[in-house]
């Protein structure tokens, strides 16, 4: 022991500690991944609404081949295997009375998949959309003198495919010009520009700019006529432009407090700057079709139930499919006024889609009609989760 020394207490001390945070790292590449959360099942709706919702989603799946594939994410899922989920789960209702039965037969029979394997896109933003209802006119006059427009002759759209760097196949919207078939019109050159005025292309007008904008953004609406009457519109298809957020726009010229952003919040700047708005608006490019309507319908082509239906990125999630969320929704006065925010989890319809609803982390949850929907889905802005609801030991689709 003459050739060694002895070392410093504390460096005895300190090399304990190494020795100690190198075992440990050591062993955490052995353990294994945390699972996710499991939520508990919870639903804070009527069971009829639900049983609204899930005949829709029936009514559409059986319009296709059983095989068929209806969403890629968080696994494939099949026309099939979402049909038999639903009925099945439909057929679960009749023993809501018992809680604990229901619980039980639940947790045998189902299971809730994660809506993404990616734990980074675990956290969804849920916000809210609602059919407005507006002055409208099926002719035009001084006072109802901006159009909504059906589909144009000209549009074309048509399926792109790609084969590198690996095959895609995407949706592509646009005109002929000459030979050549370039971009669609934006909403300057059909708004402020004229492009479409006076081609009969016209289905309707209404009052107010405004409305009309929010109009496109929700998709759907009802006029009401002069006479009284109301008649309902609906997508009918787009002009291919991307969506951009005018409200993330006002954000980042700090015109509103991202803290301050709401529908109510931004339909009050666009009407104290009305010099600034047709710029605003023209930064959103997108400009929906319309077409009439029988009640407020979603992509799939079916009606969209309050509460009950969201909108997803249909090229991700099953379509149909039953689907489970958790956050939190805004509580509304009579006024229409926010005054606070209540936990809640429900389970619901993937049934619409939206061009501001794209990849894992975004949900629109369907309000209904009217100003208090208008109210509550305006202020709706909050983050959760989301998770699919399938039959346990489906076979697994290749």
């Amino acid at each position: 022991m003459d050739g060694c020394k002895a070392l410093p207490a504390r460096n005895y001390f300190q090399l304990i500690a190494v020795l100690i945070v190198s075992l440990f790292a050591a062993a955490c590449l052995y353990l294994p991944s945390l699972p996710p959360r499991v939520p508990r099942i919870g639903d804070d709706l009527d069971s009829e609404s639900l049983r609204a919702a899930i005949r829709q989603s029936v009514v559409y799946l059986k319009r296709l081949a059983p095989d068929r594939v209806v969403g890629e994410q968080p696994r494939r899922f099949t026309v099939k295997e979402v049909l038999n989920s639903l009925l099945a789960f439909d057929e679960l209702l009749d023993r809501r009375d018992c809680p604990e039965c229901w619980a039980k037969e639940f947790e045998e029979r189902f299971e809730l998949i994660p809506s993404s394997t990616d734990a980074a896109s675990l956290d969804v933003l849920f916000t809210g959309y609602y059919q407005p209802m507006i002055e409208g006119s099926l002719v035009s006059t001084t006072e109802y003198r901006y159009p909504l427009y059906g589909k144009p002759a000209d549009l074309i759209a048509a399926e792109q495919v790609t084969l590198r760097p690996v095959p895609k196949t995407e949706r592509v919207v646009g005109r002929l010009d000459g030979e050549s078939f370039v971009p669609y019109y934006s909403r300057r050159e059909i708004d402020d520009l004229g492009s479409l005025r006076g081609r009969g292309y016209e289905i309707a007008w209404v009052k107010d700019p405004i409305d009309l904008f929010f109009l496109h953004i929700q998709g759907s609406g009802i006029l009401k006529l002069p006479d009284g009457r109301r008649v309902g519109v609906g997508y009918a298809t787009q002009n291919g432009r991307a969506y951009r957020s005018i409200g993330r726009l006002l954000i980042d010229n700090g015109k509103i407090p991202r803290e301050e952003m709401s529908m109510q919040r931004l339909r009050r700047y666009l009407r104290d700057h009305p010099e600034e708005m047709s710029e605003i608006l023209a930064y959103n490019e997108s400009y929906v079709f319309f077409r009439f309507v029988e009640g407020p319908l979603g992509s799939l082509e079916v009606p969209v139930t309050a509460g009950r239906s969201i909108a997803t990125d249909l090229r991700l999630f099953p379509k149909g499919a039953l689907a489970f969320i958790e956050t939190q929704e805004p509580m509304i006065d009579d006024a229409g006024r926010l005054i606070g925010w209540k936990p809640f989890s429900r389970i619901v319809l993937n049934q619409d889609s939206g061009g501001a609803i794209r990849g894992f982390q975004r949900v629109d949850l369907f309000f209904g009609t009217g100003d208090q929907a208008a109210a509550a889905a305006g202020y709706m802005n909050s983050r959760g989760r989301l998770y699919f609801l399938a039959l346990k030991n489906a076979p697994a689709v290749k």
